[in-house]
């Protein structure tokens, strides 16, 4: 009986143990830097923004020709609001082989700043780098803004907004903002009948049934016939994201007269594409890209 307390005592101190190993992996977990290819440069941790003691930081990686403009694309991580870090995107070689400048945002997470504040900060880090242009050889008029899942929602928001300064909160820039194509992949476009649920009611906070509040932070409310051109991928089976949401963005977008492209996976779920599925997103993008001049 003893020795049997005491194989039930080591067992539960090595689950705990190992418990403890796998939360301080994930916490403590190092990303892969992004390879550039030759003719290409960094610039890491860069601060767009700070808010009391919080910096906001992007990675920037452009062609060593300056003197030249280069079409941008702004990536922006997903994680519901709630967690990821920039650092755990890579696979840029295609924007980069395209002679692209990629800028890769992080922003305030929902547990530092409930909404609106991340789309406050993908406006302001938008505007940095609009601000920065003629030194990082970027070209205004080909502004990419990209993400998936919460990042995005947050493209579209900083797309879709254009113009109007409403979230830019304080970050300024004097000439016309006019974004030439929104990448939404499995983004959430209209947070109304989805707002009691997980992520998208924490991060709404005290204003989750505020509806005017909760429009004003919808991309959907800011479809018109002026609307930068979108590009969106959902997976038919996304049990995160419903598919729904992009069908009817699609249609608002549609009904407006605006170029845009939807990709359906037919068994996708939320992101998480095999090899082909990917391949044949990347195809249509880039065709859809040829078709803007990009």
């Amino acid at each position: 009986m003893k020795n049997t307390k005491n194989l039930l005592l080591t067992a539960g101190l090595i689950k705990i143990w190992c418990g403890l190993a796998v939360s301080l992996y994930a916490q403590e977990r190092v990303f892969q830097p992004v390879d550039l290819p030759e003719g290409y440069q960094k610039k890491i941790d860069l601060i767009y923004k700070e808010v009391n003691d919080w910096p906001g930081r992007l990675d920037l990686y452009f062609p060593d020709d300056t003197t030249s403009k280069h079409p941008m694309v702004i990536n922006i991580h997903g994680g519901g609001w709630n967690h990821g870090k920039k650092e755990s995107q890579r696979g840029f070689g295609s924007f980069f082989s395209r002679h692209f400048v990629v800028a890769n945002v992080e922003y305030r997470l929902e547990n530092q700043a409930k909404a609106p504040a991340a789309i406050e900060d993908v406006r302001c880090a938008l505007i940095y780098l609009l601000n920065q242009a003629s030194k990082y050889g970027i070209d205004e008029s080909k502004v990419v803004v990209m993400g998936a899942s919460a990042g995005g929602h947050l493209a579209l928001m900083a797309g879709l907004l254009n113009n109007d300064r409403s979230f830019d909160n304080g970050c300024v820039y004097k000439d016309n903002i006019q974004i030439l194509a929104v990448v939404d992949k499995y983004g959430v476009v209209d947070l109304e009948p989805i707002r009691d649920k997980g992520s998208v009611k924490k991060w709404l906070g005290a204003k989750v049934n505020n509806l005017e509040f909760v429009r004003s932070v919808s991309p959907i409310t800011y479809v018109n016939n002026t609307s930068s051109a979108v590009f969106i991928v959902h997976g038919k089976k996304d049990p995160i994201v419903p598919y729904a949401q992009s069908k009817q963005l699609y249609e608002k977008l549609q009904g407006a007269g605006v170029q845009s492209e939807f990709v359906t996976i037919e068994n996708g779920l939320h992101g998480k594409f095999s090899i082909e599925e990917k391949d044949k997103i990347n195809k249509a993008l880039f065709s859809f890209f040829e078709k803007l001049g990009l």
